[in-house]
């Protein structure tokens, strides 16, 4: 089942986006060079090692230029692949594959270097109980396919945007006056407003987890760049009355030593925004 954001039309609707900043009023290459009634053929070929994402996107590119071509997919979104296995061939009008070529290239190689370190990041922690998360930090217009790319890596989604979900961070908590006016006044809101939001609220230390306990009406507290030992300490005080986040710098060689902390969802900014794009490329055969 997908997530309300991968809807048909969010789909066409990026697609359509993408392709008008990258084809404007027309592929002058491609119409210059190849007859019109040319018909041809292509791979996807894997020239890198990780987990493929954005091969179902692919197919609606594809589609999405000429509903003429044909996609045979060999590979799906998930697959581990390694150098030299063809993700999927696509047959049809030339011109066609010419002019979706770089749009799906570039999905596909930024998708599956996400959900690849995704599910790095997933087998480090395998054993706890934590889920690794994505988080906001991610490229402007992009971010449908970004979070489509880490739960196929395995990993969970945060909030999509500021809208569906409230998270009360440290400027939020600072600006307001503290953490129990920032939740007061969250709750106010949201009862003036007749709006049913989960509210999570960030603490940097033990003195603000207690406060956050105290005041109560959240869903979620986050433990912000805090050390395993004051983790530990905070999850303990928590007691299970409220979900547990870590979130804060957050990197593999300490994923595993968090995770035994206890915490129920772990939120890494760097599965969207520090990843090396896996090498892939369309070619004729």
């Amino acid at each position: 089942m997908k997530p309300t954001y991968l809807t048909e039309q969010s789909i066409e609707e990026f697609i359509a986006r993408a392709l008008a900043e990258d084809v404007g009023d027309g592929d002058h290459s491609s119409l210059a060079s190849i007859p019109a009634d040319a018909r041809n053929q292509a791979r996807l070929l894997v020239k890198d090692e990780g987990i493929l994402a954005g091969v179902e996107l692919a197919e609606y590119i594809f589609r999405h230029v000429d509903p003429n071509l044909q996609v045979e997919v060999l590979l799906p979104d998930g697959a581990a692949a390694t150098y030299g296995d063809v993700a999927l061939t696509v047959k049809g009008n030339a011109q066609s594959i010419l002019t979706a070529e770089r749009l799906v290239l570039n999905c596909m190689q930024r998708m599956s270097g996400i959900a690849t370190y995704t599910h790095k990041l997933t087998q480090l922690i395998a054993g706890t109980k934590a889920k690794v998360l994505d988080t906001r930090k991610t490229t402007p217009n992009f971010r449908i396919m970004e979070k489509w790319a880490v739960l196929i890596g395995g990993g969970g989604n945060h909030r999509f945007g500021l809208f569906d979900m409230i998270i009360l961070k440290d400027n939020h908590v600072d600006y307001a006056g503290g953490i129990r006016e920032a939740i007061t006044a969250t709750q106010r809101y949201l009862q003036q407003k007749g709006k049913n939001l989960r509210i999570e609220v960030e603490t940097r230390n033990l003195d603000e987890v207690r406060e956050a306990l105290e005041t109560g009406g959240i869903d979620r507290i986050m433990l912000d760049n805090m050390k395993p030992e004051m983790m530990r300490e905070a999850v303990a005080l928590i007691g299970g009355r409220y979900e547990t986040e870590a979130s804060g710098g957050i990197t593999e060689a300490t994923i595993a030593e968090v995770a035994r902390c206890g915490v129920d969802f772990i939120s890494v900014g760097a599965l969207t925004h520090s990843i090396r794009s896996l090498d892939l490329s369309l070619k004729a055969y």
